[in-house]
């Protein structure tokens, strides 16, 4: 198997063409074979639209199987999949639509008026296309070549406290890492179902839950939003067997007062994107009996980085586990590792770590150490088991509803 994500997609769709892959909560599934045939469509069109490969392409919708495809159909092309965060304000969306040197921006019915809004105000000049629910575009020329795993896959836009947001820069082998790292953690199977509940603008919901079934070949369902009311009756209806989440979802799910039978097909959760309260996660498992596995990750790491095991695993509460599928250490102001159980900054290295931070050499190099460590800023601790226990924040950083 390849390590791009686009020849993933490929060989999924030659292996299990007719398997699921897209499912909408109302509507019909897309097999692999479906979504290979968007995906190449949608980069046949642009390509003859004259954008070249490597060219950033911007999308803005909200989540559903039309925002996927077009993910995809980028990656298939080996355009730069430039995720619009679609919450973060006029100003914000101006300047990632100028920063990022976008020629397009892919848009549905319900978001071109606020991008139009963002583009009068930005100095870029993309062009806004609306994307129908048929998803309709011309065949990918045959001839256009699979990309490598080395091609720029991800722009994805991640803010600190002060300054503008950083254009993080993902190869798309770091986006199969991201996807392959919580497949292992969660021993996900082509039998898996997952229901994505967080905006695919967010890593974890683009590298978890659209990564993540696409590598271990499983499927995926994309309600438009996360919504109490309906969250248990989609995940009944079909047939999920996981999902993610952040920990606000978790108390607003807790605090529901409708009544709960047992799901059958349904594992385990996982939380992440912010500490989950251990009283929350206690309450949370006593009252509806499914596991919730706390993670941990970046928009620089395509997500995870650490995990607790499934279920009869060693999980501990109030950590988020231990690496899986990359390297983690506890290093002092040299970077250099610390002994178990002393404090020091939490550094990442693998596969999945982040290229570059966009047109921001000394932001790179600050971050990236020289033998290929991402310094996260975050402060933690690491027990004799290899547990990780993040104790605070270099920086201050500012986290609303897992954002």
């Amino acid at each position: 198997m390849s390590d791009s994500v686009a020849a993933f997609l490929e060989q999924r769709a030659a292996d299990t063409p007719d398997a699921p892959f897209l499912l909408d909560p109302n509507g019909p599934a897309l097999s692999y074979a479906d979504c290979v045939a968007r995906a190449r469509g949608l980069a046949g069109w642009l390509a003859s639209e004259g954008i070249a490969p490597g060219d950033s392409v911007a999308w803005a919708m909200p989540n559903g199987p039309q925002s996927a495809l077009c993910l995809l159909g980028l990656l298939r092309g080996g355009y730069l999949a430039t995720a619009i965060n679609l919450v973060a304000g006029r100003d914000i969306i101006a300047y990632v639509l100028d920063h990022s040197d976008a020629r397009i921006v892919l848009v549905s019915d319900e978001t071109e008026a606020p991008i139009r809004e963002a583009l009068a105000q930005s100095a870029s000049t993309a062009r806004i296309v609306v994307v129908g629910r048929d998803f309709s575009f011309n065949e990918l020329d045959p001839g256009q070549a699979i990309p490598s795993g080395d091609t720029d896959g991800l722009l994805m836009y991640t803010s600190g406290t002060t300054g503008r947001p950083k254009g993080v820069v993902l190869t798309q082998a770091s986006l199969v890492a991201g996807g392959q790292n919580p497949a292992i953690a969660h021993k996900l199977t082509p039998q898996d179902r997952a229901l994505c509940v967080l905006p695919l603008y967010h890593i974890n919901g683009l590298c978890v839950t659209i990564m993540g079934p696409l590598v271990s070949g499983g499927s995926v369902v994309l309600p438009s939003k996360f919504s109490v009311k309906n969250f248990w009756a989609t995940i009944r209806a079909r047939d999920c067997t996981w999902f993610s989440v952040v920990p606000t979802q978790i108390s607003y799910l807790l605090h529901d007062e409708a009544p709960f039978e047992a799901i059958p097909s349904l594992r385990f959760g996982r939380s992440a994107s912010a500490p989950l309260s251990p009283d929350v996660q206690t309450a949370f498992e006593g009252r509806f009996g499914v596991p919730i596995v706390e993670t941990m990750g970046l928009t620089e790491t395509a997500a995870q980085i650490l995990s607790n095991p499934l279920p009869p695993g060693l999980r501990k509460i109030g950590s988020p586990g231990v690496a899986i599928g990359n390297g983690v250490i506890i290093a002092d102001k040299t970077q250099t590792e610390m002994p178990r159980g002393e404090e020091g900054e939490v550094l990442v290295r693998g596969a999945n770590v982040m290229r570059v931070y966009r047109k921001n050499p000394e932001a790179t190099a600050e971050a990236l150490t020289a033998d290929g460590w991402l310094r996260t800023g975050d402060l933690g601790r690491m027990d004799a088991d290899g547990y990780v226990t993040i104790t605070g924040r270099l920086k201050e950083l500012i986290i609303k509803g897992g954002e």
